[in-house]
C-alpha cells in the first residue's frame, strides 16, 4: 500500500461494494414507484416528482440523490431531476425496457437467500429449499402468483433485446425447419421466421410456457400456420425433428442435466444437423460481471451455474456435438454453433 490516500480509497471502494444492495434498492424503489413514468420529457423538481407518485419529497429526494449517482436520472444546476437512458429503460413503454428484469432481480424473497450465499458455497447447493421448504419453481407458482408474473415478463423482456442480434447472426441458410428448445413464449423464434419466410418452426416447452406464446405463433397469428407449439420438458425428451436447433439460456442445470438436453436434441436431429447454444459465459467477454451475479443467484435459488467457455464447449463434446465456431452475440452473450454427428 503506497499511501494514506490509496489505503483510504480502498476502504472506500470496498464499503461501497458492502453496500451495493443500496443501488439494487433504489432502482426496486423507483421502478416499484412509478418514477420512470412520472418524469416526463422535461424535468422536473423532487416535490413535483413527489406530489405525482404520492410520497414524501424530502424522502425522495434522499432517493433521488442515490440514483443519480449511478447515473440513473440526472440533476440539473437548476436541481430539477431528468431522464438519462438508463432510468428511460425502465419505463414500461420503452422499446428496450428491462423494467420487469430490475424487478425479477430484486424480487423481496431473494433478499434473505443473498445472505446464505456462505452456505451455498460450502455445500455447492442451492438454499432456498431449507428456506421455503420446497423447490424454487414449486413454490414460485404455487404461492408467489405475481412473482411468477414478473419472472414471465422479465423472460420475455430478456429475450426481446437479444433476438434481433440472434436473428442478425444466426446461420440459417438452406434451413427448412428450427426448433426452439426451451425457447419460451417464442420471440426469437418468431423474430427468426419474419426474417426467414421460407422457414418452419418448432417452439418447445413446459405446457404451462407453450400455451402463452407469442400472439404471432399462437393459433390465429400470422406466424401461427408455420409453426407447431409442442409441449414437454426437453430434460425428459425433444420429440421433433428439425435443420436446427436452438438452446437459448437453458444450459443453467448442473453439467449432466445439460448434457441430457443436447443428447435428447441429438437422438431427435437428422445427422449433420445444427445446433446453436447461446449463453453467458462467466469467464469471457465485457459481460463477465453480469453474468458472475447471475451464476452466484443460480447457485442460491435453483444449485444452477452459469458456465465457463471452456466448461460449456465440454458439456458440447459430452453431448456428442462438434464445435464450429464461438463468437460473441452482443455483451453478455455468446452463441456456440455446433452440429448433430453425422
Amino acid at each position: 500500500m503506497s499511501s494514506e490516500v490509496s489505503a483510504e480509497s480502498l476502504v472506500s471502494g470496498l464499503m461501497e461494494h458492502a453496500l451495493s444492495a443500496a443501488c439494487a434498492a433504489s432502482v426496486r424503489a423507483a421502478v416499484t414507484l412509478g418514477l420512470p413514468e412520472a418524469l416526463g420529457d422535461e424535468s422536473a423538481t423532487a416535490d413535483e416528482l413527489a406530489s405525482a407518485v404520492g410520497v414524501r419529497p424530502g424522502a425522495l429526494r434522499r432517493l433521488l440523490r442515490s440514483l443519480t449517482s449511478y447515473g440513473v436520472f440526472a440533476e440539473t444546476p437548476a436541481g430539477s431531476f431528468a431522464h438519462t437512458d438508463k432510468s428511460l429503460v425502465l419505463r414500461e413503454d420503452s422499446p428496450n425496457s428491462v423494467k420487469y428484469l430490475v424487478l425479477w432481480c430484486t424480487e423481496p424473497w431473494l433478499w434473505s437467500l443473498w445472505g446464505d450465499l456462505d452456505e451455498a458455497v460450502r455445500t455447492g447447493g442451492e438454499v432456498f429449499t431449507r428456506a421455503h421448504g420446497r423447490k424454487f419453481y414449486e413454490q414460485l407458482h404455487s404461492e408467489w402468483p405475481e412473482s411468477a408474473r414478473t419472472f414471465q415478463r422479465a423472460m420475455t423482456q430478456q429475450t426481446r433485446v437479444s433476438a434481433l442480434a440472434i436473428a442478425d447472426m444466426l446461420p440459417l441458410s438452406g434451413a427448412g425447419t428450427i426448433a426452439d428448445v426451451g425457447g419460451g413464449q417464442g420471440l426469437v423464434l418468431g423474430t427468426l421466421l419474419e426474417r426467414h419466410p421460407e422457414a418452419r418452426g418448432f417452439l418447445l416447452d413446459l405446457p404451462d410456457v407453450v400455451a402463452n406464446a407469442d400472439p404471432r405463433l399462437y393459433p390465429g397469428g400470422e406466424l401461427a400456420d408455420r409453426v407447431r407449439l409442442v409441449p414437454g420438458d426437453c430434460q425428459r425428451e425433444i420429440s421433433v425433428e428439425a435443420d436446427v436447433y436452438l438452446f437459448k439460456n437453458i444450459l443453467g442445470a448442473d453439467d449432466d442435466a445439460s448434457v441430457r438436453i443436447l443428447r435428447n436434441a441429438v437422438r431427435a436431429a437428422p445427422p449433420g444437423a445444427q445446433m446453436v447454444i447461446v449463453e453467458n459465459f462467466v469467464d469471457d467477454g465485457p459481460g463477465q460481471r453480469l453474468a458472475s451475479a447471475l451464476d452466484l443467484r443460480m447457485l442460491l435459488v435453483i444449485g444452477g451455474q452459469k458456465h465457463t467457455r471452456a466448461g460449456l464447449l465440454a458439456i458440447a463434446e459430452r453431448a456428442g456435438l462438434t464445435v464450429r465456431n464461438v463468437r460473441p452475440v452482443d455483451s453478455s452473450l455468446h452463441m456456440i454453433e455446433a452440429t448433430a454427428p453425422r
